[in-house]
């Protein structure tokens, strides 16, 4: 019963994760008359002061030191932070001219981006029906192209600038949390010295307008706006199996598609939706081809463990003997699979 709840709270955490990364797009316009780079400012500014006080609740501390001693996870942090924010800030720049269903294709071709990659920098073998799903991803930008006169910008920046993310935080290998601090703690020095030099110059619009003190406490939100999710996305990524995951990061896509026409009114031609159609086909096969393959692993296991169960334990001549059947001698010349697992993890 308990694994089921925790199921259950995963899944209701990774639904909220991933519906409020969708929906992000209803909050980037209440920002203006702030542009894209100051509102990015802003939100790695808040951003670390939220976390900082995340961390000051959960006690999570000690990774710092480590961060600071070890150059080469230093440097990948900072690289993640630059990626980040390039993709952030190019991501409220489309919402905010009217680009979100492009905007949401990047995040559409993502996943395949990310294969792609696994391919051409970490030699990855591909089967057959992931090796279909890039081609027609490919074609899918190619149409798309065809019908924009020119090549999808955003969508691609978004999706290989988040991909680019994506690896260097699978080679740092840190928790959610503790990752965005540290990036936000590398950003913090720029952004803020950025807002101050627009207050210098008297174009800063944290309190300008008729808003006012309103307006800056949207802008001061952007930390929570920023960390609230990741922190539900965390809960969610420990509570649930990876395929469930794969599954609900389509959720924030398809919200910011929906949105794209039903709220923001974006044309959609014909070339448009052939282009979309293709993504989501590559998808539709994606995600078939990867449910299939980890059905087959599940069993394969099952299967694998049967016959180890089955299997009658080997006889040695020394356990015929008085003397093996001592507890020193059981200790020392037998390995139970909990002990070997131990040696492993050790």
């Amino acid at each position: 019963m308990k694994g089921k709840n925790e199921q259950r709270a995963g899944l209701l955490y990774g639904v909220g994760a991933y519906g409020m990364w969708g929906l992000v797009p209803l909050f980037w316009p209440l920002l203006k008359p702030s542009g894209a780079i100051e509102i990015l400012a802003h939100r790695m500014v808040w951003s670390l002061a939220v976390v900082g006080i995340a961390l000051l609740v959960v006690r999570r501390w000690a990774w710092i030191g480590e961060l600071v001693r070890d150059p080469r996870k230093l440097g990948l942090i900072s690289v993640a932070a630059a990626t980040i924010t390039l993709n952030w800030g190019l991501y409220i720049w489309a919402v905010n001219n009217g680009q979100v269903v492009e905007a949401s294709l990047g995040y559409f071709i993502n996943p395949l981006v990310t294969i792609a990659m696994g391919v051409l920098l970490l030699g990855e073998r591909l089967r057959p029906v992931q090796w279909i799903a890039v081609a027609t991803g490919l074609a899918a930008v190619l149409v798309l192209a065809i019908g924009y006169g020119r090549p999808p910008w955003i969508s691609l920046i978004l999706a290989f600038s988040f991909a680019t993310y994506g690896l260097v935080k699978k080679k740092v290998n840190m928790g959610g949390l503790e990752s965005l601090a540290a990036e936000t703690a590398i950003l913090f020095l720029p952004a803020l010295g950025f807002l101050l030099w627009l207050t210098a110059t008297g174009a800063s619009t944290f309190t300008a307008g008729d808003a006012g003190l309103g307006h800056g406490a949207l802008l001061a939100a952007t930390g929570i706006v920023t960390a609230v999710p990741l922190i539900c996305f965390g809960a969610a990524a420990i509570r649930v199996p990876l395929s469930t995951l794969g599954l609900l990061q389509y959720l924030a896509p398809v919200f910011q598609f929906v949105l794209g026409i039903v709220y923001f009114h974006e044309e959609m031609p014909p070339e448009r939706w052939a282009g979309f159609a293709l993504v989501w086909l590559a998808l539709s096969l994606l995600t078939w081809d990867a449910l299939r393959n980890a059905r087959r692993n599940r069993v394969l296991a099952a299967k694998l463990l049967a016959t180890a169960a089955a299997a009658p334990a080997p006889a040695t001549p020394e356990a015929a003997t008085p003397e093996a059947a001592t507890p020193e001698a059981v200790t020392s010349e037998t390995a139970t699979p909990e002990t070997a697992t131990q040696q492993k993890i050790t």
